[in-house]
């Protein structure tokens, strides 16, 4: 019986550093690992002794294309631990700052990152060299859209620095808001036209009975805010994380792996949000969604690059929405009386579901922080793909499983650098 080993040594057009191995005897996959080899960060550690208003800036280095939603979970963490009630206007800003993230780094991924692999490139200047150029450059616009967004309310585009416990430090103006809305409003038919063209790319027939878990809210498609809820039955508040799931490390990742507690995988995402929350996209994602043929109970993987661009048009019409609803609030942020306790939150990375505990003392200070990465409650649904997927290729050339084994690893849009921010590191005596 044929015996291969594929092995990637470094994965390209991913965040961060890691590679993979897959072992196969026949059509089976004997062995298939994600490896995450980039060195750790420490980031939990460097929050230890650090003052609580220090969390939302030093976790927003974490990540330079989702330092919004590490900023996002820490501060709704910090205010759940002191009971912090935040003003209508600060809520709404704080949606539609996460609306800019949701769009820049959906389209980066979706089309710089992940779009060439469909037709065989090995990046998007191939792309747009190859005849897609209107698409590269109306990809390229709508992403500025969304940085825009983070600009205008964050104070900059990378690493914003306006968010901080109980608000911000000021609030935008509306006469910047108006100014914005039109941006947005331009940028709208860019990304229908981006959506839809995914939507003709030739997909890999492959689905999973995934479990699947996501924020739910009532009344909006998730960002900020909502119950942690699963395909299977899950039903909690969003910071019983840790009820319910746990962290483990596998000697082949320097990223911990998550599992619910009776050890099952599970799967975070745009993929799990829409299967969880359709019916609350705006009007236009869910028609653009219908025309691609995407609804709640689309299992695909490989179609989540049209499932980024569905909630990229989502979070353009709603952040259109929340301009036109503004209106400045008198104070900027919440007053904050720090205490002991213990804060916990989640809220929806791009990526998916990313999960802050923080045990602070009765100065303020952390003494404990726990931060789960979309990127770690992946792997092992990651590493199952593989396993499930490759089979059906056994007959291919070892090029042809190499290329679509990155490809369905892509399909997650991995942030390793993310998942990569601790170290157990345990002495033994001899």
């Amino acid at each position: 019986m044929t015996e291969r080993r594929i092995e990637v040594g470094l994965l390209t057009r991913v965040e961060g550093e890691g590679a993979v191995r897959i072992d196969m005897r026949g059509d089976k996959v004997t062995r298939a690992e994600f490896r995450i080899f980039e060195p750790p960060r420490f980031f939990e550690a460097l929050l230890r002794g650090r003052g609580y208003e220090e969390a939302a800036d030093i976790t927003s280095r974490i990540c330079g294309i989702c330092p919004v939603a590490y900023q996002m979970s820490a501060v709704h963490a910090m205010e759940a631990a002191f009971g912090v009630g935040i003003d209508p206007s600060v809520r709404l800003v704080r949606r539609l700052l996460y609306c800019g993230e949701w769009i820049e780094s959906h389209v980066l991924h979706a089309i710089l990152l992940h779009a060439p692999d469909y037709l065989g490139y090995g990046s998007a200047f191939e792309l747009a060299a190859a005849g897609h150029e209107g698409l590269v450059r109306d990809a390229l616009e709508v992403k500025e859209a969304g940085n825009r967004i983070v600009s205008v309310v964050g104070g900059r585009e990378i690493h914003p620095i306006n968010v901080r416990v109980g608000g911000f430090w000021k609030l935008p103006e509306r006469r910047a808001l108006a100014a914005l809305r039109e941006e947005l409003l331009a940028a709208i038919p860019k990304a229908v036209r981006v959506l839809d063209w995914t939507a003709s790319l030739d997909i890999p027939d492959h689905a999973r009975d995934y479990t699947l878990v996501s924020l739910w809210h009532p009344d909006e498609y998730p960002m900020n805010e909502g119950r942690l809820r699963s395909t299977a039955g899950l039903d909690c508040a969003n910071d019983a994380w840790r009820d319910h799931f746990e962290e483990f490390q596998v000697p082949h990742s320097n990223a911990l792996q998550a599992r619910d507690r009776e050890g099952g995988e599970y799967l975070v995402g745009p993929m799990a949000r829409l299967a969880l929350n359709f019916g609350r996209l705006s009007e236009g994602a869910r028609e653009a969604a219908g025309r691609a043929g995407l609804g709640p109970d689309c299992r695909n993987p490989f179609r989540t690059i049209t499932m980024r661009m569905v909630e990229t048009l989502h979070a353009l019409e709603e952040a259109v929405r929340l301009i036109e609803a503004y209106q400045p609030g008198e104070r900027s942020a919440a007053p904050v009386e720090p205490r002991a306790g213990v804060g916990a939150a989640a809220t929806e990375a791009p990526r998916g579901t990313l999960f802050h505990r923080y045990e602070i003392d009765g100065d303020g200070l952390i003494t404990h922080a726990q931060i789960v990465p979309p990127t770690s409650q992946n792997q092992p649904a990651i590493e199952a793909d593989l396993r499930a997927f490759l089979p059906s290729l056994a007959g291919r050339s070892e090029a042809e499983i190499t290329h679509l084994a990155e490809q369905a690893i892509r399909n997650y849009d991995p942030c390793i650098s993310c998942a990569t921010h601790f170290l157990d590191l345990r002495f033994l005596d001899a």
